[in-house]
């Protein structure tokens, strides 16, 4: 469930069998990671967890679909939020989805492991995934449309500013020297930039100001 203000973020609150699971995977990987290790860790046996999700494969899923719902959530509520114009949607945007990578890295991170996804589960993430890239998609089109940005490619250029955001939770780390809002405002200034439309971020400063992104 995404927060009244999509900036806060409460620890999380999980199954803890999902919770054990999300440590596992995060310290060993999903392949290298057992579902004794992960009824272990959440204080269950090995039968109470298969009572709950069917293998390994169905936690992993329960964790990515709720990674993206709430990454897609959080985004909606951002662009809502912003003036009306495409750059201060793109602002919002590329400010909710950073914010995410790095405040739930370890949910986030996750997304590295969809090569493990049996073809079905792989498809119907896919499709929820593809939710985020085409509310990005929407506004860089809308941009180009109104010139307001200079793209050749807005798909081309949509998927590279989602890879680019997504990217962060496999570096980011809670004891390094920027802070979340302090990474989402470099990366909303790169995003403005590679739109071409740096300087022209409308309500939410100018970019000589971009670290103002944030509270």
């Amino acid at each position: 469930m995404v927060p009244t203000d999509w900036r806060s973020y409460d620890p999380l609150d999980l199954h803890p069998i999902l919770t054990g699971a999300l440590a596992a995977f995060h310290e060993h990987g999903y392949h290298g990671t057992t579902v004794r290790d992960i009824a272990r860790r959440a204080g269950v046996t090995v039968p109470a967890l298969y009572y709950h999700y069917e293998n390994k494969q169905g936690i992993l899923v329960a964790l990515l679909e709720i990674t993206i719902a709430e990454v897609h959530g959080r985004a909606c509520a951002a662009v809502a939020e912003a003036d009306d114009g495409p750059v201060p949607r793109l602002t919002r945007l590329i400010e909710a989805v950073v914010l995410f990578m790095s405040n739930r890295f370890d949910l986030a991170y996750l997304d590295t492991e969809l090569r493990y996804l049996e073809p079905p589960n792989r498809r119907r993430y896919a499709a929820l995934r593809k939710r985020l890239e085409s509310l990005l998609l929407d506004i860089v089109e809308d941009g180009a449309a109104r010139g307001q940005m200079a793209v050749a490619s807005p798909r081309d250029t949509a998927r590279a500013l989602l890879g680019m955001c997504q990217a962060v939770a496999g570096w980011y780390k809670p004891s390094g020297e920027l802070t979340p809002a302090q990474i989402a405002a470099r990366y909303v200034d790169i995003a403005l930039r590679t739109v071409g439309a740096a300087g022209s971020v409308g309500s939410v400063g100018s970019v000589g100001s971009v670290g103002s992104v944030g509270r």
